[in-house]
């Protein structure tokens, strides 16, 4: 009797375990779902048209890149290397390139809507340091456009969990993502990010992360550093020593939208901000 009577303990003490675990579970997903809920319209997809000239030739490519609305006039934040992936690689072999020539450029920019519709758009800003690209529409926007709110910024630590959010791409309709991630560390110096767990998502670069309580944390770009030498196949051996997703934080990327030019000032537009490349 008295092994039954442990055995019916144990078993009631693995089912409050297993239902607390549970309704943790269940807690994360409301939390996520009105996160996504509250935050899908700022979530976008930009489409580019990437011109890439080398050897004598040239080629465009298409390209869709997920933005963050950022202002409600419209200001999408990118990750700067989505919309030229061949200066990443540039940046990380440095002189190993030789003598080797070639230049990217974006000869097209549309923001989809949710009804299908492109809008012209134009990168306004880039900031190499910060591997950011801000976009916007050519035209002002009428109403104010829905955004997230810089403003109210999280600041997670080490081990919490976040809502990360996406667009998908044309195979799965484009249709909003939206995953749960944990901090798994936080760089402070000489600036600020976040890395983000490895385990494999949905989310992306350009993807916005929140709290749980719904705080913009920022978006994710890639970090590199140049290779300390070596052979570019050795390089190319190394880019996970070399490259990572990581999460600008949100006070980052206000910092770098101040640049910003206001519509109208074309030749502002035309020309680097100073800090930024």
């Amino acid at each position: 009797m008295r092994t039954l009577r442990v055995r019916v303990v144990m078993g009631i003490l693995v089912a409050l375990v297993l239902g607390a675990q549970a309704a943790g579970a269940d807690d994360i997903a409301v939390q996520g779902r009105a996160i996504l809920d509250q935050y899908a319209d700022t979530v976008i997809t930009v489409k580019m048209v990437i011109k890439i000239a080398a050897m004598g030739s040239s080629e465009e490519t298409p390209q869709e890149v997920t933005g963050t609305v950022i202002d409600p006039s419209g200001l999408i934040v990118v990750a700067l290397s989505a919309t030229d992936p061949m200066s990443m690689l540039k940046g990380m072999m440095g002189s190993m390139m030789g003598e080797f020539e070639m230049n990217t450029e974006v000869t097209d920019v549309q923001i989809l809507h949710e009804d299908g519709s492109e809008e012209p758009a134009e990168i306004v800003l880039r900031d190499k340091d910060l591997d950011l690209a801000f976009v916007r529409p050519t035209k002002k926007p009428e109403e104010p456009v829905p955004c997230v709110d810089l403003a109210k910024a999280g600041h997670p630590e080490i081990l919490d969990q976040l809502i990360v959010l996406n667009r998908l791409g044309k195979v799965a309709r484009r249709e909003h993502s939206a995953s749960v991630e944990r901090i798994e560390s936080i760089v402070e110096k000489p600036r600020l990010f976040y890395i983000p767990g490895k385990d494999p998502t949905q989310s992306t670069v350009g993807s916005p992360a929140f709290t749980l309580a719904g705080e913009f944390v920022g978006i994710g770009v890639i970090r590199t550093i140049k290779s300390q030498g070596g052979d570019a196949f050795g390089m190319l051996g190394g880019f996970a020593q070399n490259m990572m997703v990581i999460l600008v934080p949100a006070a980052d990327i206000a910092e770098a939208a101040k640049q910003v030019p206001p519509y109208g000032d074309q030749a502002a537009a035309a020309a680097p901000a100073e800090g930024a490349q």
